[in-house]
């Protein structure tokens, strides 16, 4: 249990240091305010993107690897620790001082998430999901995610880091729900992870990390980061309960609490949109543009 746990603290850190060094190109980037498609061709092409995707890999499985000797009641709030890691990294490489409302904040979405996935039930039979409502589902998140792209270059940069990791964090949590399936189809039987399904959650979570590294663009790390901690498994719950028949918390007393500590991890997040801590490189979102990368620009590109 205890190498489990030293697992987990060090697949949260690896997570966070990923998305850190992520957020420095992606500031960097040619594009408007809200990059196209062709944004990710370029990060794919950079060393120290690379080297933040590496260390998300090496996160993630570190991750898995907690889960297979220990409850997800215990392994998933250490990994909500990487909010707090990340926050620290992302001042320490931009150079900047952490402020105290932002480990404040930081600490008030750790707690919300914890009480969120500490309350609800983790017991479920084996999901089941046809391509068909896969589909559906797929399509939706995408839909939803593209209107919020359309609208995102019109907000200022912290409404705009919420709103775009909001949307890749429920394409994110999708992908895992999706991710879920197949997993367990897998166990049955190899071949399910050559499937239609794989394709599908494929797209969604590279539409997902378009979505996600836009949001690291404004440079409101701190917030978009705490979004997506929220936001990604919270989305994967909903369709664990609403489509894969898992369950939720049912006695009045876990209701209220689930709901108390969403509205302390909203708050949170809040916190961190609108502190004045930003990533100075983003100051300046036309570094580098190219007209065929533009989307648009807008007054909210502002601090």
């Amino acid at each position: 249990m205890i190498w489990a746990v030293v697992l987990a603290l060090v697949g949260a850190f690896c997570l966070a240091l990923g998305s850190a060094l992520q957020e420095r190109d992606a500031i960097r980037a040619p594009g408007g305010s809200v990059a196209r498609i062709s944004f990710l061709w370029h990060l794919v092409r950079r060393p120290r993107w690379l080297l933040g995707a590496l260390a998300a890999a090496v996160g993630v499985g570190l991750h898995l690897a907690a889960l297979s000797a220990a409850p997800l009641t215990i392994i998933q709030p250490i990994g909500v620790s990487g909010l707090l890691f990340a926050i620290v990294l992302s001042a320490l490489f931009s150079r900047q001082r952490v402020r105290a409302s932002q480990l404040l904040a930081g600490v008030a979405v750790m707690v919300g998430l914890v009480g969120i996935i500490t309350l609800f039930p983790h017991g479920a039979d084996s999901p089941m999901l046809p391509l068909s409502a896969a589909v559906t589902l797929a399509s939706g998140v995408v839909a939803a995610g593209g209107v919020g792209y359309l609208v995102a270059p019109w907000l200022p940069a912290g409404a705009r880091a919420i709103l775009l990791a909001a949307f890749g964090g429920a394409a994110l949590g999708t992908t895992s729900a999706l991710a879920r399936v197949i997993a367990v189809q897998a166990v049955a039987d190899l071949a399910a992870v050559f499937s239609w399904l794989t394709v599908l959650a494929g797209a969604v979570a590279v539409f997902g990390g378009l979505l996600q590294q836009n949001a690291y663009r404004t440079g409101h790390f701190a917030a978009a980061y705490a979004t997506l901690l929220v936001v990604d498994p919270v989305v994967g719950a909903g369709i664990g309960v609403l489509v894969l028949g898992e369950h939720v918390p049912t006695g009045p007393l876990e209701q209220a609490l689930a709901a108390g500590a969403a509205l302390l991890a909203i708050a949170g997040t809040t916190v961190l949109a609108r502190a004045k801590h930003r990533n100075p490189e983003a100051a300046h979102p036309g570094t580098a543009s190219s007209p065929s990368n533009v989307v648009r620009t807008t007054p909210g590109d502002s601090p």
